[in-house]
């Protein structure tokens, strides 16, 4: 684990309606004065006072102590930083001093107010976070290059597995659990640990507690098959290899299957991007496909409290003018989602012509092609999805909050937003970047700071919500895996 460093505290002050904005030289490093007897004090910056940080006491901040967190909170963990009305502010050691849990800075994150930020860990070109049924939290770090992720820091090649059994809110260690060059998807079911190797998907029986891979299965050096999605079963595509797993509430076991950006446009009907689902549990399984038409299904994660999964497509790169969009969109048996012909339904791509016919593919040719309820802009790129356990204030409480990864080479577009679903179906309410006006309220920006033009703070991919309610955010740029929580709520640990 990289080891913290000390960081620097920011001061968003306020303006008239409540606006805030980071004043001009508003950084100052973390430090602290004593308090007086029964005090806890804070380092904030003064921006009145250039370079000069300000101890200023918490019932200054927030008299009625509403803005900040009780002891035993999450939040008041100390380097947590905490969005208040005032501005941002770090809770300190006991000690009163804020710099000697400081974790590795996160002052460039915008959260709302009443909710903080803690660093967590390092987990190398993170494409996935899945926490085991014991409450420990497994991260993906392939070795093998993925669309997007960055090339320019070593990676671990394998599953990694980040245990906090202090309880002081950062990962103690990270711990290779099972080594895999080209691995994304994992998920924990039916007491065994399901993970993507290159083109097979593979099984190792997991008890909770386990930080290591279990001596019957390294003894044995050879992983056991659960399917295979190469050697002539489904056609694979070199750019997208990642696949993403997940087990529905009725048991099923999904699949993704990404496809290539020049999939050719054909009249007949080719198995390339799907979903495809499991027949089984158990080891030697066999496939069948669900849904098609995706040029890169990037992520998918089913809901607990409804029999509904949502998968994140990542549409024709550079088709935003010609009626292409992100989508999310439910994993459902027959579905037909257009690429590589058609944007949407009832829209082709501009000029898309069938190549073993040479006929033109008109509007009613992408009739039956499903309609997206959730959409976003082309490059902004939806990367990781998955849903708020319900103890989140409201408006974010319940909802599918989805990382956007940004655009290529910019990041422009990069934050978290917040989905919200149809309390009965589990579906999401139609929202778009595309429809503003009509999305309303069914689509909320909730965290940004990485689309700042500087690409300095990583791309926000991977994203998990644990049982105890935090919200756990992945990178697969630096590496740097941190958590959010409201300021109320209580730290509950796992019992193990």
């Amino acid at each position: 684990m990289r080891t913290p460093k000390h960081r620097l505290a920011r001061a968003r002050l306020p303006l008239v309606a409540g606006a805030l904005i980071l004043a001009p030289g508003a950084f100052a490093c973390s430090s602290s004065t004593s308090a007086a007897p029964g005090e806890s004090d804070l380092t904030v910056h003064d921006a009145s006072v250039e370079d000069a940080p300000t101890i200023i006491p918490l019932d200054a901040i927030a008299p009625d102590s509403s803005a900040l967190p009780a002891d035993g909170t999450f939040c008041s963990l100390p380097g947590s930083i905490v969005s208040t009305p005032l501005g941002e502010v770090i809770m300190p050691d006991g000690d009163g001093s804020a710099s000697g849990a400081a974790p590795p800075d996160l002052s460039w994150l915008s959260l709302p107010v009443g909710f903080c930020a803690h660093y967590f860990a390092n987990v190398p070109h993170n494409r996935q976070l899945r926490f085991a049924p014991d409450g420990d939290l497994f991260g993906a770090s392939p070795s093998d290059g993925t669309a997007g992720g960055s090339a320019d820091v070593p990676n671990s090649g394998g599953i990694l597995v980040l245990p906090d059994d202090n309880h002081d809110g950062v990962a103690d260690s990270t711990n290779m659990f099972v080594g895999v060059a080209a691995v994304q998807g994992m998920v924990f079911a039916a007491g065994n640990l399901y993970f993507q190797n290159d083109t097979n998907i593979q099984m190792i029986p997991f008890s909770p507690g386990e930080r290591a891979l279990p001596a019957e299965v390294a003894d044995a050096g050879l992983l056991p098959l659960f399917f295979p999605l190469g050697a002539g079963q489904v056609m694979q595509a070199s750019g997208h290899w990642p696949k993403n797993l997940d087990v529905a509430q009725d048991g099923t076991f999904y699949v993704t299957n990404g496809s290539d950006q020049n999939q050719a446009c054909e009249s007949t009907d080719p198995v390339f991007g799907s979903i495809f689902k499991a027949s089984s549990l158990t080891e030697g399984a066999s496939t069948s496909e669900v849904a098609k038409g995706f040029r890169n299904p990037i992520a998918m994660r089913c809901e607990t409290n409804h029999d509904v999964c949502l998968a994140v497509e990542l549409s024709l790169d550079g088709s935003g003018d010609e009626g292409g969009r992100e989508k999310i969109v439910p994993v459902r048996q027959g579905d037909d989602w257009g690429f590589p012909c058609c944007a949407t339904q009832y829209t082709p791509f501009s000029g898309a012509e069938y190549q073993d016919t040479g006929v033109v593919v008109t509007p009613s040719d992408c009739a039956g092609v499903s309609a997206e309820n959730v959409s976003f802009e082309i490059g902004h790129t939806p990367f990781g999805i998955d849903y708020e356990t319900g103890r989140w204030p409201k408006p974010w409480t319940s909802r599918a909050f989805v990382t956007l990864h940004g655009d290529v080479g910019t990041w422009i577009g990069s934050r978290i937003v917040a989905i919200a679903l149809d309390p009965d179906t589990g579906l999401p309410l139609p929202a778009s970047e595309l429809d503003a006006a009509a999305t309303g309220d069914n689509m909320l920006s909730f965290a940004t700071g990485w689309d700042d033009g500087m690409q300095d703070h990583g791309r926000p991919a991977p994203i998990a919500f644990s049982t105890d309610g935090r919200m756990f955010i992945g990178n697969d740029w630096d590496g740097e895996v941190f958590w959010v929580a409201p300021i109320n709520l209580p730290a509950t640990w796992p019992a193990n």
